[in-house]
């Protein structure tokens, strides 16, 4: 119970009512107050107090100004003995409720099992339910540590079914081959493992390991029902484990742990090869557009007085219309032939010829070191647009080589999430709006979240 009450609060639930003066009337002094403290910390709580200071000082004042004790006279009041108890007694039958008992205490635990653990992974959320549901059938609500106790049941039993459930959706063919991905060494560490710096070789690692994950052939349905707080902690729970601690769980919870691990890392590894993707393209751009500067600011000299020498070169043209360009226009350009040569580079240096020159340089990139990721890229990715100006793109890359390979046998195996609407859509990362395979007319849709 919270310390802190306002004169208020006070009023509204620690005054006395009718009935609560009948149970008193017979009581004077000591036990009148220590009495009454009982009967309205019961009220409230639902419970008694533990010890005797876990009653507010302010409520045990303002009750002792109503019962006429002296609120001092609290101290006195014995928390041991006969008294205590045939209080207690009388406060149970006034309020028809009953002290717990240990077949009270395995139905609950049954109880959360089975609806409340499903849902919900905190403790703190699992005792306030539990004494929830002692109010509702007018049970004392257990102590701390019977709670504790309750609570810990509880959620053992629930482990114990969902982990025997997925074991079971994954069968003998998928719990051998996560046993085999036990034994290979390191393969679990790697699979843990965060991207390394953004390059080609980390896009490429990366990919194997989306390759490991996916060659399980862990199905949807095997988490389908399963919430996304009991996912998360089953695999925040695998992720701190070791080998040697999978090896000394029980087959049914070693199985459904790693399968946890490697289907929420299967969509992790596919957000982050999105993002690598991105990334890398970005630095192949900013690359390119560097390279690019820095030739053209080597190549290109400020040429000064550009419009006097425009000029002249004009002047020149119109007074003699017949000679030759070397006899008209070198002698009226300061420097001839070489300040019309740094002319020209700096007028054909315009934003159409430099955005050229970066293509170029992107194709470069992209035609050597960089072309190694292109082929299994494609092979580990799904790629949707709903925009139409790019579905030449689109197009291409289903006719690719990499990417013939049947939709639901590529989609089969990849982590979805469900959105707000109807429909699917692909985890972060790509949004699609209609969706349709290259080549056919049908559209499925789905939101663009």
């Amino acid at each position: 119970m919270r310390a802190e009450w306002e004169p208020d609060e006070l009023i509204d639930a620690w005054t006395l009512t009718g009935s609560d003066w009948d149970l008193i009337a017979n009581k004077t002094g000591v036990t009148r107050l220590g009495f009454t403290v009982m009967l309205k910390f019961y009220e409230i709580e639902g419970r008694f107090p533990a010890y005797r200071e876990e009653v507010p000082q302010a409520a045990v004042t303002y009750l002792g100004s109503l019962v006429k004790v002296e609120p001092a006279l609290f101290a006195k009041y014995s928390w041991r003995g006969r008294t205590i108890e045939y209080h207690r007694a009388q406060i149970r039958r006034a309020y028809g409720t009953r002290p717990p008992t240990e077949a009270d205490e395995d139905r609950w635990a049954q109880w959360l099992a089975q609806e409340i653990c499903p849902t919900e992974t905190n403790r703190d959320r699992l005792a306030a339910a539990l004494r929830r549901r002692c109010r509702s059938e007018k049970v004392e609500p257990p102590s701390t540590g019977q709670v504790e106790r309750v609570i810990a049941s509880g959620c053992r039993q629930f482990d114990d079914a969902f982990a025997a459930t997925t074991a079971g959706r994954l069968g003998p063919v998928v719990c051998g081959r996560l046993e085999e991905l036990l034994s290979r060494p390191n393969v679990l560490a790697e699979l843990k493992s965060d991207p390394g710096p953004l390059g080609l070789d980390t896009l490429l690692a990366e990919i194997g390991k989306l390759s490991t994950v996916r060659a399980l052939g862990l199905d949807e349905a095997v988490f389908g029902s399963a919430s996304d707080r009991i996912v998360a902690a089953w695999r925040a729970r695998a992720a701190r484990m070791y080998p040697s601690d999978f090896e000394d769980c029980g087959e049914p919870v070693r199985y459904a742990l790693l399968a946890v691990l490697c289907w929420t890392r299967q969509a992790e590894l596919v957000d982050g090869l999105v993002e690598l993707l991105t990334g890398l393209i970005h630095r192949i751009n900013a690359r390119a557009e560097r390279r690019v500067e820095k030739e053209l600011i080597g190549e290109l000299a400020n040429v000064p007085g550009k419009r006097g020498i425009f000029t002249k070169m004009v002047d020149a043209v119109l007074e003699h219309p017949d000679n030759t360009v070397r006899d008209a226009v070198y002698p009226v350009v300061p420097g001839g032939v070489k300040t019309l040569s740094a002319l020209a580079r700096e007028l054909k240096a315009t934003e159409r010829a430099v955005a050229e020159r970066v293509r170029y340089q992107l194709r470069g990139s992209y035609s050597h070191y960089y072309r190694r990721m292109l082929a299994p890229l494609l092979a580990a990715l799904e790629f949707r647009c709903n925009n139409n100006a790019y579905r030449p793109v689109m197009d291409a890359i289903g006719c690719s080589p990499a990417t013939r390979v049947p939709t639901a046998t590529r989609s089969s195996t990849q982590p979805r999430r469900r959105c707000r609407s109807t429909g699917w859509c692909r985890r972060r990362g790509w949004t699609a709006s209609s969706t349709a395979t290259a080549g056919s007319s049908a559209s499925r849709t789905s939101c663009a979240c």
